[in-house]
């Protein structure tokens, strides 16, 4: 199967740009809202995707070594490719440019169609409950990446 790692090497691409731009995301929404602990720097906005990193990967792992078969690997499928449209949300929201919107539709979103094609072509397409599930496992799971990596001390300038 190359859906796995397709999606994985999508995910690992467009998260780069992540790690690299979310510290200038998130200092201009604490700017704008006054709310302090938004901001996040350098160090924790690798820690918080290299551990989603791991989480990714095993769903991935899980995904080729069941066929596809796994409800955590459709569920990263299903989440990852709506979290494409997150991206463009949020910069519409932001009117402007947000941490990851310039990977979503060019890397991640390729990545996520050919996975799920792959399932598709096997007989098993998502389903609305992959969606759901896909949303019930990445939004707590990025939660709780970025909340461990809070605890990274921050860079003393």
């Amino acid at each position: 199967m190359k859906g796995p790692i397709a999606l994985f090497v999508a995910w690992a691409l467009h998260d780069v740009e992540e790690a690299i731009m979310f510290p200038g995301t998130c200092d201009q929404l604490a700017d704008r809202t006054g709310i302090e602990s938004l901001r996040i720097d350098t160090r924790q906005s690798w820690a918080a995707v290299g551990l989603m990193g791991v989480l990714i990967a095993f769903l991935c792992s899980r995904g080729s070594r069941t066929e596809g078969e796994s409800r955590l690997y459709r569920a990263a499928i299903a989440g990852l490719e709506a979290h494409v449209g997150t991206h463009l949300a949020g910069s519409v929201v932001q009117r402007g440019y947000t941490a990851g919107v310039v990977t979503a539709v060019p890397v991640m979103l390729p990545g996520t169609v050919m996975a799920r094609r792959e399932l598709r072509r096997r007989g098993t397409p998502l389903t609305r409950r992959d969606y759901v599930n896909g949303f019930a496992l990445l939004v707590p799971a990025a939660i709780v990446c970025q909340a461990i990596a809070r605890m990274v001390p921050r860079n003393v300038r």
